[in-house]
């Protein structure tokens, strides 16, 4: 699985950029994309089944409906994420945030940071240059 990690400052142009991204990694392997929420925290509904059970110490909750699964992971290691996307058999994980993390960066913006490898690219330089991207092991 390949790791291509976008950084940036906030409301540089990160999460457009990923959006215009995944369609176009689509077409050559399944994609997954992880954003690292910093100071704002998701929420689960409340009263909802799902939040019962995962406040209940469920280590996964995952509920189904007609159109998609939504699971939650009673874990904030972006590893073992990684590793979920992996074992799921995902070609490319995006992952948006965590810029303190080793991984060959595209930066959006005017930010300064280890393992640039890509800067303010357009999606067909991504696709060019994938071999300059991490691979998860």
């Amino acid at each position: 699985m390949k790791i291509i990690q976008v950084a940036g400052r906030s409301n540089s142009g990160k999460t457009t950029f990923i959006r215009k991204l995944v369609p176009e990694l689509k077409k050559i392997g399944s994609v997954g994309v992880i954003k690292h929420l910093g100071d704002h925290e998701y929420h689960l509904e409340d009263e909802k089944d799902t939040t019962h059970f995962f406040n209940a110490g469920a280590d996964i909750t995952t509920g189904i409906d007609a159109k998609k699964t939504v699971s939650v992971i009673d874990s904030t290691e972006l590893d073992d994420t990684l590793r979920f996307y992996a074992d799921k058999g995902i070609g490319f994980a995006i992952i948006e945030g965590y810029k303190k993390r080793s991984f060959a960066k595209i930066v959006i913006g005017n930010l300064e940071i280890d393992r640039c490898v890509l800067s303010n690219p357009t999606t067909d330089d991504v696709i060019q240059s994938l071999h300059l991207f991490d691979d998860f092991k």
